[in-house]
């Protein structure tokens, strides 16, 4: 087989499937475009460049004969998940093998498309809502111009923020993370992406290093002279953390008190934490982890640099992201099932990662000081309804062809998880979508004195030998926590944990 042989079908011939022919036209190693297809009774029966317009989409496609090395690329970035679900099902009913997207509207920043932007379809295309359309050249216009550092760059909602931050005019783009892997692979994506002239020319800059050390995080963010800092770095599986709590207040909370620390002193501009759900009154250490880094973020506020904006923007779960229950999912359902979910009861609210990383980039430039922020999530979803989806979404038939196994809630893990504290009362905004909440007392003085518990825990210094039975030690860690957050205790204990 040659890649000649190749056809290639354009689902919408808008302007974004024009430039993604126009692509493959140029590039002449990806095959041939067969044809445009369409609804719009307007476009049907012309020709663009060449190429026929058919349509509507359900009538052609399934008058189509495909061979096993034909692909079909969707390419309507503005269009709801509705009708990307439909197109999707009309596709694979035709026996269309290979079916590729053009990400949503959102990540197309510049309003140009690219074919390198396509990416298969994947249950997050057509599970869910609609997401909230957002004009990102817009709302990232104070970024232009300016050094934005991205701490968990190589994690999934860091990634994604890179990406859509790309094409946003920042100066320099720095991928902060202390796993090489992960850096390498976003590092070598958006410079993909530039080679292909997606986003403006930003110098991008990878850095391997750890949070934890505060003398690295200081010369970073004093080296960098970066501008803004999006804070998405975290460990965050519960059940895990659980099992290594030690670890958890280390990273996540006092690598986030050196960042911040940092930050105050080079006069950062701008600080967005990226919290969850989970610190709402939390029952894991993950949860109370997340809490304090809230507490830490608006302690910074009443310190920073005048005209210097520090926040916070809480969300629930994403889709797909990294160690989730979507990639498991789709593992699980490959090797034959069956399907697990901890309980009947379990729900969760649900966002995909490109909106709420639109959200969160358009958050940074209208927040301001010392405030906290909430994403709307809309209703939450069932997990087990959730795994009846992705199971038909894969062509199986749940219970029959793939089984759903319930078996039993994790450490840490409650069936449902609230978004805010009723004291916090969410306040529309201007923007759809984001929220504000009202903070909560949580003073200075408790703060710097749980966290100086907390530190002989986490460090081996010359003043806290780690012979004093007190580093590493989870039980003693555990204890202190519980003293200081009822919730977590009252969780514990109600769960014999």
């Amino acid at each position: 087989m040659t890649q000649e042989e190749k056809k290639l079908y354009i689902i919408g011939a808008g302007f974004a499937g024009q430039t993604i022919a126009d692509d493959i036209k140029r590039k002449k190693v990806f095959g041939t475009v067969a044809a445009f297809l369409d609804d719009d009774k307007e476009r049907i029966g012309t020709s663009i460049d060449g190429v026929s317009v058919f349509g509507p989409i359900a009538d052609i496609a399934s008058i189509l004969r495909f061979k096993k090395q034909d692909e079909a690329i969707i390419a309507i970035p503005s269009a709801p998940v509705e009708k990307i679900r439909k197109i999707y099902e009309v596709l694979k009913k035709a026996g269309v093998p290979k079916i590729k997207i053009l990400p949503g509207i959102s990540q197309v920043v510049n309003g140009s498309a690219h074919l390198v932007q396509t990416r298969e379809i994947d249950p997050l295309d057509i599970l869910g809502r609609t997401p909230v359309t957002i004009s990102l050249k817009e709302s990232l216009s104070y970024l232009r111009g300016k050094r934005v550092l991205i701490t968990g760059a190589g994690g999934s909602i860091g990634s994604e923020l890179a990406r859509q931050l790309l094409s946003g005019g920042a100066e320099r783009l720095y991928l902060f993370g202390h796993g090489e892997n992960s850096i390498y692979q976003i590092d070598r994506e958006l410079r993909l992406l530039q080679s292909e002239g997606v986003g403006e020319k930003a110098t991008i800059v990878p850095i391997i290093g750890d949070m934890i050390d505060r003398a690295y995080t200081d010369y970073i963010i004093g080296h960098t002279h970066c501008d803004v800092v999006f804070h998405c770095a975290a460990y965050k599986h519960v059940p895990l953390m659980e099992e290594n709590p030690v670890a958890a207040i280390a990273n996540n909370v006092f690598g986030t008190k050196n960042l911040l620390d940092a930050s105050i002193k080079h006069n950062v501009q701008r600080f967005v934490l990226i919290s969850t759900d989970k610190a709402v009154e939390p029952v894991s250490v993950y949860g109370v982890s997340k809490m304090l880094c809230e507490k830490l973020v608006l302690d910074a506020a009443k310190k920073a640099h005048t005209g210097s904006d520090f926040m916070f923007v809480r969300f629930g779960n994403v889709l797909g992201s990294r160690g989730s229950i979507l990639p498991l999912f789709m593992e699980q359902i490959k090797n034959g099932g069956p399907v697990t979910v901890t309980s009947r009861d379990m729900e969760r609210y649900f966002m995909t990662i490109p909106e709420a990383c639109s959200l969160v980039l358009q958050t940074g430039g209208v927040g301001k000081n010392s405030e906290s922020y909430l994403l709307d999530m809309g209703e939450p979803i069932k997990i087990v309804d959730l795994a009846e989806q992705i199971i038909k979404f894969s062509g199986l038939e749940p219970y029959k062809d793939i089984d759903i196994k319930i078996i039993g809630k994790r450490k840490g893990e409650r069936a449902t998880e609230p978004l805010w504290l009723p004291q916090e009362s969410p306040q529309k905004t201007a923007y759809p979508k984001i929220l504000k909440l009202k903070n909560l007392e949580y003073d200075s003085e408790r703060l710097s004195s749980l966290l100086e518990a907390l530190f002989p825990v986490c460090f081996c210094t010359e003043e806290n030998p780690a012979q004093n039975g007190v580093f590493r030690n989870k039980e003693y860690l555990t204890d202190i926590l519980c003293r200081d957050m009822p919730s977590l205790k009252k969780f514990y204990e109600e769960n014999n944990v």
